[in-house]
């Protein structure tokens, strides 16, 4: 039995001529709110006003920034803004920090042991150059 997979389902559906429903609610409101500036205040103040509110309105309906919409965009500094930040920084010292003493029993005295390793690495192939020079 076959089934059709849905295919595009991230892709919103143009209702409104070439704009998706959020789009059309996003400069509806704007234009709702441009309005009432428009009714209430003399025209000189409505300009002033009515500049940010209509910027505002086309972000949120076409603005994307890193393929986001600008509403999470917006949302997200409005979060960011209003909760309290607090952010403490406090150097755990990890076992890797901590210098380790090595112990070595009767080597010759020719030999040169290092009392501290620095790294794995240094460690290393300072046990594989002791080994080729003790056979």
């Amino acid at each position: 039995m076959r089934f059709q997979v849905p295919q595009f389902i991230e892709v919103e559906s143009k209702i409104f001529g070439p704009l998706t429903l959020k789009q059309f609610i996003y400069l509806l409101g704007g234009a709702g709110v441009i309005f009432l500036l428009y009714v209430v205040l003399p025209f000189w103040l409505m300009i002033i006003f009515a500049l940010p509110v209509g910027a505002f309105s086309l972000a949120l309906a076409f603005y994307k920034i890193n393929n986001r919409p600008f509403i999470k965009v917006a949302e997200s500094a409005l979060k960011y803004f209003i909760a309290d930040n607090l952010y403490l920084w406090k150097k755990k010292q990890r076992k890797s920090d901590v210098p380790q003493t090595k112990v070595v029993k009767e080597t010759p005295p020719s030999l040169y042991v290092p009392k501290l390793t620095e790294s794995k690495l240094k460690d290393l192939s300072w046990s594989l150059d002791i080994k080729d020079t003790l056979k």
